[in-house]
């Protein structure tokens, strides 16, 4: 029996210094880090900025500094957070790449489903079809044929592997059991260049990369990937792809918030309060709006069900990712 009260008392005094930093989390003079596992000024990037300031009324005010750690397909960030103290003042914004990292990577150094606490999900941002402006097809039901007739010659842009536009793009090609010829950049604006340059052909971005583009008349839009049109005046009018024949076609490009495993559960509980704060700003809401992405209002905002979501889609996207042969080193 003595054997066992020096374990048990550790254990309480464990519980103790927990329940006091949860009590004082945050503390006014240690500011919060986001990281963000790709390169600054990108959507996610934007995203998270935005997301840092409406958490600091809610948090007390206090500095929430976002940190910039990209490669390899969203690891790096992502790992640096897992690896981090769990004490809720390390945090992770990450897109649908927490969905696809887990077949995407090779030798991924942390587990998706167990290293991290799921604290909610942030938004959801549409994509596009998009050519260049001298593409022949006038819609989609033009370009799928001409798709047909050019196999093998087609160029499909995007911004690297693991990135938005490419998931898209597995997606698109394993729907239509299609093969293109897949055009990796350093990025979006370097293969928005290319393709509105006449370069490459085709690419499926987010709305937050593509809308400007649209409205400037720079490339051809075909269709967005919601299953229901989208209400942004210049996008109105574009079909779904689901619509247009591509049935359970939908692909939405999200983000979420997590903190490393092990955080205190009162910790938890005060994040996940200033996130839902934060998902009803009405400044936070516009800011989001204007990069053409939809806040979250149904039950994705609480852990459970962001967790739920996330697994998901690692079943969703495994096959695909698998099919393509395709990896992020």
């Amino acid at each position: 029996m003595k054997r066992m009260l020096k374990p048990l008392a550790a254990l309480a005094a464990f519980a103790l210094v927990a329940g006091a930093q949860a009590a004082d989390f945050p503390a006014k003079d240690k500011p919060i880090t986001i990281v963000v596992p790709f390169s600054a000024g990108g959507p996610t990037d934007r995203v998270a900025r935005d997301l840092a300031e409406a958490m600091r009324k809610p948090l007390g005010g206090i500095s929430i500094v976002v940190d910039n750690a990209a490669g390899a397909g969203g690891s790096i960030g992502a790992n640096k957070v897992a690896k981090a103290s769990a004490d809720g003042y390390t945090l992770l914004v990450h897109h649908i790449g927490m969905g696809t990292m887990p077949t995407l990577v090779r030798n991924i150094p942390f587990k998706v489903e167990s290293d991290f606490e799921y604290l909610g999900m942030i938004n959801d941002v549409p994509m596009t079809l998009i050519g260049r402006p001298s593409l022949e097809p006038a819609n989609y039901k033009d370009l799928v044929s001409w798709i047909g007739k050019n196999k093998g010659k087609v160029n499909l842009g995007n911004a690297g592997v693991g990135s938005a536009s490419h998931l898209c793009g597995l997606l698109l090609q394993n729907a239509l059991q299609v093969d293109m010829t897949t055009v990796p950049y350093k990025g979006t604006a370097p293969a928005m260049t290319d393709l509105i340059g006449g370069q490459i052909d085709l690419m499926c971005d987010q709305t937050t990369n593509t809308t400007s583009q649209i409205e400037a008349k720079k490339v051809k839009a075909f269709a967005v990937t919601t299953t229901k049109r989208l209400t942004t005046p210049s996008l109105k009018d574009l079909p779904t792809l689901q619509e247009s024949g591509l049935k359970n076609f939908e692909v939405t490009i999200w983000h979420g918030l997590y903190a490393p495993k092990g955080t205190p559960p009162d910790v938890l509980k005060k994040l996940n309060e200033a996130l839902k704060v934060a998902l009803k700003d009405p400044d936070f809401i516009k800011k989001q709006e204007g990069l053409g992405a939809v806040v979250v209002t149904d039950k994705r905002a609480e852990p459970a069900e962001h967790k739920k979501f996330v697994q998901a889609e690692i079943a969703k996207w495994s096959p695909i990712v698998k099919a393509a042969g395709v990896y992020a080193d």
